[in-house]
């Protein structure tokens, strides 16, 4: 468990996407996962890139929360973020499987999870520091 104190989360969203896109499952990011007519009567569908989606959005609230700590393991934690967010970037910018419209959303929440890392770090420190 305590792999997760220095581990970027967003890195397991980097991981999926490239398991889903470069190895053949048996199933893309198109796969539509189920269909469900809302009372509207509008056909709504989750795809496999909807999820990963929100499968990021939850390990972004994860790591802000992570990021209110003032340690030397959230130090780490950040300059892996960092370096995981410089891989989104690259992977998006040369690798054609990257170049999508959801990998670009997952780089955002990547970038997201750097800036205010190292925001919300920054101004606890800075709390812990007036109090004393």
């Amino acid at each position: 468990m305590a792999i997760f104190n220095f581990l970027p989360l967003p890195s397991f969203l980097l991981a999926a996407y490239l398991l889903i896109t470069m190895l053949n499952l048996g199933f893309g990011l198109d796969t539509q996962l189920f269909n469900i007519e809302l009372l509207s009567k509008k056909a709504w569908s989750l795809n496999v890139s909807d999820v990963l989606i929100i499968f990021g959005i939850l390990l972004l609230y994860i790591e802000i929360f992570k990021a209110t700590r003032t340690s030397v393991a959230s130090i780490i934690d950040h300059m892996l973020s960092l370096i995981v967010f410089v891989a989104f970037i690259i992977l998006f910018l040369v690798l054609p499987q990257a170049g999508t419209s959801t990998f670009l959303i997952l780089t955002v929440i990547a970038m997201i999870d750097v800036v205010a890392g190292f925001t919300i770090t920054i101004s606890s420190a800075r709390r812990d520091i007036d109090m004393h």
